[in-house]
C-alpha cells in the first residue's frame, strides 16, 4: 500500500486515469476555500471510481464547523478530528504527537481512524508496515 500525500488541489485527482486505489482521504480544514477545493476532489474521486472516499474533517473546534463540512459534502464519509492544542505542543517539541505523555482527542481520532483502514500486508518495513509517499 501506497500513501501518497499530494499538493493541495485537485490536479493530482485529474490526472488518475483508470487507476483503482484502495482508499483516498481528502483532508478539509472549517474554511471556505479549503471546503471548496476538498468538495471538488472528493467529487471527482467519487466520479472517477478511484476507491472509497474519506473526507477527513481537521480541526474541528465546534458543531458548526463539522455540520459547515458535511453539508458541503453530501454523501460522502466524513471523520472528524478535533482541533487539539497536543498537535501544535508536539510539533513545537519537534516530536510525534504519539510521543507526549498524554496526547490529545486529535491524535486519539486519527489512532481511530487508522483502525478502520483496510489492513495492509507485510510491507518493506515489516509486518503491516505503509509505505508513505509525497508526490
Amino acid at each position: 500500500m501506497v500513501i501518497a500525500d499530494f499538493e493541495a488541489g485537485i490536479g493530482t485527482i485529474t490526472r488518475l486515469d483508470e487507476q483503482k486505489l484502495d482508499l483516498v482521504l481528502v483532508v478539509v480544514e472549517p474554511t471556505p476555500k479549503s471546503i471548496e477545493v476538498g468538495s471538488r476532489a472528493a467529487d471527482l474521486a467519487r466520479e472517477k471510481s478511484l476507491g472509497r472516499v474519506i473526507v477527513v474533517a481537521n480541526r474541528i473546534r465546534g458543531e458548526d464547523d463539522l455540520a459547515m463540512i458535511r453539508s458541503a459534502m453530501p454523501g460522502h464519509e466524513v471523520v472528524a478530528i478535533p482541533d487539539d492544542r497536543a498537535i501544535v505542543e508536539a510539533d513545537r517539541l519537534g516530536v510525534s504527537p504519539l510521543d507526549l505523555p498524554d496526547y490529545g482527542p486529535a491524535v486519539a481520532a486519527l489512532v481511530e481512524l487508522a483502525g478502520s483502514l483496510p489492513q495492509v500486508p507485510d510491507g518493506p518495513a515489516g509486518p503491516g508496515t505503509y509505505r508513505s509517499t509525497q508526490l
